[in-house]
């Protein structure tokens, strides 16, 4: 079983934040398969999906950001999902508004979420999708620009990586990771 986890943080007053871009592409696969995230274990929540054969899963974390790998190693463990089989989604500062970068490895680039997932599968070796969302401007702070909501003109680009990043988590069911980073790079 693949395991696609979006990072986040819980509550609505996080919807459509900067942070929460790993959430929004597991609320659009949600509802392309018309399902709801409905079932809770370590933190987390989470739905299983079985579609043409196949069988994966939707999490996320209900940690909040800097504590994410402490949902994500006991499902994986619990669930028998192995390292290849699991894709990360989550916003990088480094990357344009809207840009997708898919990588199988990497460090956590002063991402806390993926230190936390790093430090609790105990690798740097795993499946991601990065999704850009620019840097502060204006000597704002890091903490307080991730926790912010995205321009209106923003979220018309944002919505588009939102539906690419679907779209490769979709194409990874089928294909290799290798394969989805070249179709999507």
């Amino acid at each position: 079983m693949k395991l696609i986890v979006g990072l986040g943080n819980p509550g609505s007053q996080f919807d459509k934040t900067k942070h929460n871009i790993g959430f929004e592409v597991i609320d659009e696969l949600a509802k392309r398969y018309s399902t709801n995230l409905n079932q809770s274990k370590y933190n987390g929540l989470y739905t299983i999906i079985h579609n043409n054969g196949q069988k994966f899963m939707l999490l996320k974390p209900l940690t909040y950001m800097n504590l994410s790998g402490e949902c994500i190693r006991p499902l994986m463990d619990y669930y028998d999902i192995a390292l290849d089989e699991l894709l990360v989604i989550y916003d990088d500062l480094d990357l344009p508004v809207g840009k997708i970068r898919l990588r199988q490895k990497g460090s956590a680039g002063g991402h806390n979420g993926i230190k936390s997932t790093i430090a609790h599968i105990g690798t740097q070796s795993f499946n991601r999708i990065r999704i850009g969302i620019g840097r502060p401007e204006n000597g704002m702070s890091v903490p307080d620009y991730v926790l912010s909501k995205f321009k209106k003109e923003e979220w018309t680009t944002l919505q588009i990586a939102i539906g690419n990043s679907a779209d490769a988590c979709e194409s990874w069911l089928d294909k290799p990771f290798i394969e989805v980073m070249n179709q999507f790079n």
